[in-house]
């Protein structure tokens, strides 16, 4: 740092930023192993997220820096700023490394947002970090995010199948349940008419006995 200060205080000033996300990253991985609660777990990767999401913003504005100096400083100085450059970027891509890793065993765990990419609002395949690899590793880098697209979708028709699969199954049910008050019904207007004809019945059978026995009363005197 004592170097840089000698080039340039901003970029010295930027150095001592960096320095501080990566020694906060190593700590917050180190924590995320203790951690075994899976939603804190997830919480605790979305802020070591947005650590990574800064870092990235100040490696290209120390890049920046770089080049608005280039024309200023010797081949040393431009050596030796290229190379530094180049380290954070190696480090930070180390961690972006660690992160996916964290966030396959997470979704191991936990179901995610369907339409949500493993890493969502952190962009790796940007021009800086992009600049380090082959082309055979870009090439893989594109296989891969094709292969977890892939695997989203198919999690989002699982879903979407089970989902209608359920809605079919309770319609049944609720179809036969309907059909079976149905008929729980009817069978109580059955009953009921069938209650109702044989209190006429009785009422016409006493009525019959009572006009007998007054018959024969009347035929008795």
């Amino acid at each position: 740092m004592d170097s840089l200060s000698a080039v340039s205080e901003e970029l010295a000033e930027i150095d001592g930023q960096i320095a501080d996300i990566f020694r906060a990253l190593s700590n917050g991985f180190q924590k995320l192993d203790k951690i075994k609660d899976v939603n804190r777990q997830s919480r605790q990767l979305e802020e070591l997220t947005g650590k990574m999401r800064e870092c990235k913003r100040l490696i290209k504005e120390f890049d920046r820096e770089v080049k608005a100096m280039e024309r200023r400083t010797n081949a040393n100085t431009h050596r030796m700023l290229s190379e530094k450059k180049q380290s954070m970027v190696k480090e930070l891509n180390s961690y972006v490394a660690l992160k996916k890793r964290y966030q396959s065993n997470l979704e191991s765990n936990k179901r995610v947002d369907l339409f949500d990419g493993p890493n969502e609002g952190f962009s790796e395949d940007n021009d800086m970090l992009a600049s380090n690899m082959t082309n055979q590793q870009l090439m893989d880098k594109g296989y891969q995010m094709m292969d977890e697209t892939d695997q989203a979708i198919n999690r989002a028709k699982k879903v979407v199948q089970e989902t209608v699969d359920v809605g079919t199954e309770t319609g049944a049910t609720l179809k036969a349940q309907t059909e079976e008050m149905s008929r729980i019904v009817n069978d109580l207007d059955s009953i009921h008419f069938s209650i109702q004809k044989a209190s006429k019945l009785v009422k016409e059978i006493g009525r019959l006995l009572l006009i007998s026995a007054l018959w024969h009363y009347y035929f008795s005197l």
